[in-house]
């Protein structure tokens, strides 16, 4: 989505031709009937039923009146936990004055990103491309066919109004400008998506020199200091110290491992992390990750099991597994559904306001905390408060080890001591109205999830991971997935009935072919084929050899986009190329691993000139250019020594294995009576097999 480039005449004629005015106020009214938004199935639009708009869901029913009507689209787009979109419905969608000039004047289309993100994508593009801004709110106008000619994020209701009536009068008087720049814009967009992209083929020796210079363009912009990208704003971004990890892996750079730690132990100390309750937040308002923007996200989380997962295996330091544990305790208490299915997010406001119910006064806090100063000085308490007058955030300077050595107090001591004031922090903050959950469960961010847990399982050991992992996939597989392979998109109420878009595809047949590495169970890596054969067949563009975001059998839009760069997950086009390659390797599909080098190929000149936007790219370029390994386990102990195995950090390595059944290529004529043996094999060329974990690890690295 992220637009850079594009041509100067556009820019000309866009700006020729933007239609914002600012001028008048309407008035606010009483509550009227609710409107059709009472029978959607998203929590978000449900929210919306009592606003006196005359809101549409995205479909036939609104498109065809406003061609009928000749009336352009406003596309309103936001999500459950978005602050500036409630603060937008209240001020603005709650006035009957206001509300009157968009009925009038529009047909409205209230739209929810996380069940429709290909709408989404669209719309953003165009206020991408027009003024290089992002964020929700977002307010699209249209032409009747769904042509984007203006965009633009939150307005306050004055603003608002007079945006209205200058586009509702520019619509009439300027007809042919508005119709010039819809094209222009649609072109505009349709052109910056596949600029750099060129298919044809990669060979290993270029491959190699390419990702070695991705590395050097993301590290100059990794902050060095507060960790996560240079900028006054912190997302948490996973991919990027993911990368960095990896790449210390593979050259033992060490710099790029201080990179990584660095960020993993400033964004853990943070604000943006809840010191009290565990989990992420969706990002920080400032440099040093210490005032979050308070919404907490399932996609987020999952990706935060992962990373520090994996952190833990390859470093050991125990305070990333705390992390870890906190998050998935965090995750289990907030959001998980009945049947093994996970909500989307928790709300930033409260009744009391933004923000408020993770807030403390210097009174209230050390009264729960026993009248502790030092603990006080650890989170940064203090009477005129550290977030607004006399409020405070809890953050961190110092790990606990680090504070208490610092203060010539025992680690042990405090740090058992910290654990009993998070459960009295959280008692006290339970007294006070809580955040609202979005209880529909996206299929994507659950397969993040999932592989966030099959991930934590493999580091720690926890048996109750890999029960919750499996449980996770169940859920999928008996309530989104279908026998051909077709997946939908959201839960809710017992009903899915959005189809899946291409990031759903891509992380859960990720998420499963992981779920196999753990656990051996050929049941989930079958179905991570089936998911797969799906999508080449439905999603695939053959010209590019990349991935529609959308399949053959969606609603058609005004643009079929195919993503590559990464947004708020990785790009689904990266992802599926990581599943590719592994399940071409491990079945012997030539045919998949040829595709995925084939999508590399074809987006590698826009990796190389923008690597900072396509991350997951550039690892898995990575992988691809160094030494990876099959590793197979088999025998009657082929579990116990993969729960072994698996505690290493080996990104470079695809894990498969049997107790006593030759079931997948890989595992064939290596099962050998009486003894469990790790094979370690580079392109099915096998080393000597080894009976102990550790000698079979020192073959690998």
């Amino acid at each position: 989505m992220l637009v850079k480039y594009f041509k100067k005449w556009m820019v000309r004629l866009l700006n020729s031709t933007l239609l914002i005015l600012f001028l008048s106020a309407g008035c606010s009214g009483p509550q009227q009937r609710q409107n059709r938004l009472q029978f959607a199935s998203s929590p978000y639009l449900k929210a919306h039923a009592d606003n006196p708009v005359d809101w549409y869901e995205w479909g036939n029913e609104a498109l065809d009146k406003a061609k009928k009507e000749n009336k352009p689209l406003l596309i309103s787009i936001g999500y459950a936990s978005c602050h500036w979109c409630h603060e937008m419905e209240k001020e603005s969608f709650m006035d009957t004055a206001v509300a009157r000039i968009m009925n009038e004047n529009f047909i409205c289309i209230k739209v929810d990103r996380e069940e429709r993100p290909d709408i989404d994508n669209i719309y953003m593009d165009a206020l991408q491309l027009l003024s290089g801004n992002t964020g929700w709110p977002l307010h699209a106008f249209a032409l009747p066919d769904g042509k984007p000619f203006f965009a633009g994020t939150y307005y306050p209701k004055d603003s608002w109004t007079s945006l209205l009536l200058s586009v509702a009068r520019s619509y009439t008087s300027k007809h042919k400008l508005v119709e010039t720049q819809a094209n222009a814009l649609l072109n505009g967009i349709a052109g910056d998506e596949l600029r750099l992209i060129d298919s044809g083929s990669l060979h290993a020796a270029p491959l190699q020199s390419l990702y070695a210079g991705l590395y050097d363009s993301i590290y100059k912009t990794t902050d060095l200091i507060n960790g996560g990208l240079k900028g006054r704003q912190k997302f948490p971004t996973p991919a990027l110290p993911e990368f960095m990890l990896q790449h210390f892996y593979v050259t033992g750079n060490k710099e790029a491992l201080n990179a990584a730690t660095t960020t993993l132990k400033k964004m853990a100390l943070g604000g943006i992390y809840d010191q009290a309750g565990g989990g992420f937040a969706r990002y920080a308002t400032d440099s040093m990750w210490r005032i979050p923007h308070f919404e907490k996200m399932l996609y987020d989380n999952g990706q935060m099991l992962s990373l520090y997962a994996h952190a833990f295996q390859l470093t050991k330091d125990e305070f990333y597994k705390t992390i870890l544990v906190e998050t998935l305790a965090f995750i289990e208490k907030s959001l998980a559904a009945p049947g093994g299915g996970y909500y989307s997010s928790l709300n930033a406001d409260t009744e009391e306001g933004e923000g408020k119910y993770y807030a403390w006064n210097e009174n209230t806090f050390l009264k729960t905390v026993g009248y502790d100063t030092l603990l006080a000085a650890f989170y940064h308490i203090s009477r005129p408060g550290n977030w607004k007058p006399g409020y405070n955030l809890l953050y961190a300077s110092q790990t606990p080890t680090e504070f208490a050595i610092d203060k010539k107090t025992n680690p042990a001591a405090f740090i058992t001591k910290l654990n009993s004031t998070k459960i009295n922090l959280q008692k006290e903050r339970n007294t006070r109205p809580g955040p609202v959950v979005d209880t529909k469960i996206i299929t994507a961010w659950n397969s993040i999830l999932l592989k966030g847990y099959a991930d934590a399982y493999a580091a720690t050991g926890t048996e109750d991971y890999l029960v919750r992992a499996r449980s996770c996939a169940s859920f999928i597989e008996n309530n989104m997935l279908s026998g051909d392979g077709s997946l939908k998109r959201n839960f809710k109420d017992g009903k899915a009935l959005i189809e899946g878009f291409l990031d759903d595809y891509a992380w859960t047949a990720a998420a499963f072919t992981r779920l196999y590495e753990v656990s051996f169970d050929t049941h989930w890596i079958t179905l991570a084929r089936r998911v797969t054969h799906f999508a080449i067949k439905n999603f695939l563009n053959s010209k590019t050899g990349l991935f529609y975001y959308t399949g053959s059998n969606a609603p058609e839009l005004v643009l079929r986009k195919i993503p590559v760069a990464d947004e708020d997950i990785p790009s689904a086009n990266a992802v599926m190329a990581g599943v590719l390659h592994k399940l071409g390797t491990i079945y012997y599909d030539t045919a998949y691993t040829k595709l995925s080098l084939a999508m590399f190929a074809s987006v590698s000149g826009r990796v190389k000139e923008m690597p900072g936007f396509h991350i997951q790219w550039c690892s898995f370029a990575e992988r691809i250019a160094a030494k990876s390994y099959e590793v197979v386990v088999m025998g009657e102990e082929a579990l116990k020594k993969n729960k072994e195995l698996q505690q290493y950090y080996l990104p470079t390595s695809i894990i498969t294995g049997s107790a006593g059944e030759e079931s997948l290529p890989l595992m064939k004529n290596k099962l050998t009576a009486g003894k469990t043996l790790i094979y370690v094999c580079t392109d099915r060329l096998c080393k000597r097999p080894e009976e102990e974990t550790a000698n079979a690890v020192m073959q690998i690295k």
